[in-house]
């Protein structure tokens, strides 16, 4: 156990508590920089049901949406996996895939994971911050829910405005259920499944107080409220395992 004891003087701090696949975090300060990039893609998996099949959805998704001259963003997009499954799957047309991230070392590992695919773009930016540019297909994957509330509205509203008739906004999020008891039944089966991959209880617990304040998630039909008040009339899900879902939006 950490001694959360006030230090005494000459004390040596407390080690940071591990929450899985050597990655460290602070009560209530998960963050996605430092060396978390090293080992992001292993712990990921691990952690999100179907991870990479919802990779494949988004994908096949695109299909519909984007042409020679479209115009692609990802939000969020970490080491740059999904932007390079977008761009392969649309290796044969001509168009622009533009992967937006905030963390330095994430920026790098998603460069790199694209490098040679002329088809994509990573940018270092924060995707509250910036003007995006009339677009046909949006993508976030797992994002939104690190991004605090008060903003999010400000976010949807910026996606619907800047996608073109016709464009489509795919959407992972982690969820919460729409009661107290059903929220109760689906933590206990993450847990359960987190076990199953591998965690150690310690980490899940580790994991779980390191995301307090950080991971925000919004129940299915919070979710859809938002996407309705920026405009977003045709809804869908279009994946749900447990408490986690993606939906497919199109202006």
């Amino acid at each position: 156990m950490i001694d959360e004891k006030p230090e005494e003087a000459g004390a040596l701090t407390p080690a940071v508590p591990k929450v899985g696949d050597t990655i460290a975090a602070p009560n209530a300060r998960w963050t996605f920089g430092g060396d978390v990039a090293q080992h992001f893609e292993q712990h990921i998996e691990r952690s999100v049901p179907c991870y990479r099949e919802g990779h494949e959805i988004a994908a096949a998704l695109s299909d519909f949406f984007l042409y020679d001259g479209a115009v692609a963003y990802e939000l969020g997009c970490s080491t740059g996996a999904l932007s390079r499954r977008l761009a392969e799957r649309n290796a044969a047309k001509d168009v622009r895939i533009i992967g937006l991230e905030v963390e330095e070392a994430m920026v790098e590992a998603a460069r790199a994971s694209c490098a040679g695919l002329r088809s994509v773009e990573i940018r270092e930016a924060d995707v509250v911050d910036v003007d995006f540019e009339p677009s046909d297909l949006i993508v976030s994957y797992y994002t939104i829910q690190f991004i605090r509330p008060a903003r999010r509205q400000q976010l949807f509203d910026k996606i619907y405005a800047s996608l073109n008739w016709g464009g489509a906004f795919i959407m992972f999020e982690k969820v919460r259920a729409p009661d107290a008891r059903f929220q109760d039944m689906m933590s206990a089966l993450y847990v359960d499944f987190k076990l199953e991959q591998g965690f150690e209880e310690r980490e899940i617990v580790h994991k779980s107080r390191s995301l307090k304040g950080v991971l925000e998630p919004f129940s299915t039909q919070g979710n859809i409220d938002l996407m309705r008040r920026a405009g977003f009339g045709d809804i869908m899900t279009v994946f749900k395992h447990l408490c986690f879902e993606g939906f497919l939006a199109i202006k």
